[in-house]
């Protein structure tokens, strides 16, 4: 299934002139992807038509709804975008509910929680969202923060924590939610990878895309993740090919900005990133874009860097420590010294026990948070005005 998917995600990102280029087990997929890609496309306008058309039913919830999605699979910062937008609201006095489906054994959810601990902010987990939050909100209650008087002093500043002056819920925040229709949203943010962006253009599963380009006149701001990772002119690519589909539509810029390590089985004790300084690392992974999380490592001024990507979400089992302590092995008879292994945060929370059979072998989990990147202007400051115009909020302007 590791190789079939694997295959899967090659195909994806490889453009129309360099499929003869492919291999024999790639291009025997072909002709059966296109076909399911058809039934995907033909699905997606049926049940577009069913909501648009009023057969579907659309859910309102008495509070503002953000919605944190995108238009392909994996790795474009949803889940860090939606911790963002999490504390922006926690640290000022207005408890966030945070709506997830759980895919994928709920690694997501699990990194979020145990992020935001000590936060107002609450969850709710399940496929059916409008009715995980109506039941959220009847248990906790709600405030509508878009009356005036909420607002004569509080500010949606993520830098000063302020007292949590109620517990009612006061905004959702949808994660992966671009697809999910059957709830009403006051703000589309479109996540957009600028690694890989959009692959072969192709819809799923032929390509990476949920649906075709032209969903982003939906969106209400584009965000381009990953920004420090490509050039400048590629940004301005990508820019230019949104502003294509929608003129208009404001464009932020964010990054995954590492902050510390901690070693798997001792939480609590932060290790500086220096200590990856003249080390040999191997990268482990299960997410949706591997090739962010090496360069990053890579710019730590490691001696060396090796890498296993598995696909996005995978539990490891004994099978792939087997394999993993293997390349281990050859690494330290290459080097002379014992390699580091390195995980993400979102592969630590999956299954928070099972690397430590990897001992005697060290193994960090690289912690990182998003930052929004200047950009024409734009600033973490505008970006947390633009949330608050789009809300309709009437918060007083900072002194």
């Amino acid at each position: 299934m590791e190789k079939l998917s694997k295959a899967v995600n090659d195909i994806a990102y490889t453009q129309k002139s360099n499929l003869r280029n492919l291999s024999p087990l790639h291009r025997s997929l072909l002709p059966l992807l296109s076909i399911a890609s058809s039934l995907y496309k033909l699905a997606l306008s049926l049940r577009h038509s069913l909501y648009h058309h009023h057969f579907f039913q659309i859910h309102r919830l008495p509070v503002p709804v953000i919605s944190v999605g995108n238009l392909t699979w994996g790795g474009n910062g949803k889940t860090p975008m939606v911790e963002f937008i999490a504390l922006c609201f926690a640290r000022s006095g207005i408890s966030p509910l945070l709506l997830s489906r759980g895919y994928g054994g709920g690694d997501e959810v699990n990194m979020l929680r145990r992020r935001l601990l000590g936060t107002s902010t609450k969850f709710g987990v399940g496929a059916n969202r409008a009715a995980v939050a109506s039941h959220l909100i009847q248990k906790h209650g709600y405030i509508d923060i878009r009356k005036g008087s909420w607002y004569e002093k509080q500010k949606l500043d993520c830098k000063v924590q302020s007292s949590l002056d109620s517990e009612k819920i006061g905004v959702v925040v949808l994660d992966d939610a671009m697809q999910h229709w059957s709830l009403w949203r006051d703000l589309d943010i479109v996540m957009v990878n600028g690694l890989t962006l959009w692959g072969n253009h192709q819809l799923l599963p032929l390509g990476p895309l949920r649906e075709p380009l032209t969903a982003l006149r939906r969106a209400n701001v584009v965000v381009i993740h990953h920004a420090d990772l490509v050039s400048e002119h590629t940004i301005q690519d990508i820019e230019s090919m949104v502003r294509g589909i929608k003129k208009s539509v404001p464009i932020f810029l964010t990054k995954m900005d590492p902050t510390y390590l901690f070693e798997v089985g001792i939480i609590n004790a932060k290790i500086p990133l220096t200590a990856l300084h003249e080390a040999t690392v191997l990268c482990i992974s299960a997410i949706g874009s591997a090739e962010s999380f090496v360069k990053r490592i890579q710019k730590m001024g490691a001696l060396y860097v090796d890498r296993i990507d598995f696909s996005d979400h995978h539990m490891f089992h004994t099978k792939d420590i087997n394999m993993i302590r293997a390349r281990l092995g050859e690494l330290e008879g290459k080097f002379g010294s014992k390699p580091i292994v390195v995980i993400t945060e979102k592969d630590y929370d999956r299954d928070p026990e099972i690397l430590q059979q990897l001992y005697p072998f060290k193994v960090f989990v690289l912690c990182s948070t998003l930052k929004v990147l200047p950009y024409r202007g734009s600033t973490e400051d505008s970006f947390k005005k633009f949330l608050q115009d789009q809300l309709k909020l009437e918060f007083p302007a900072e002194n």
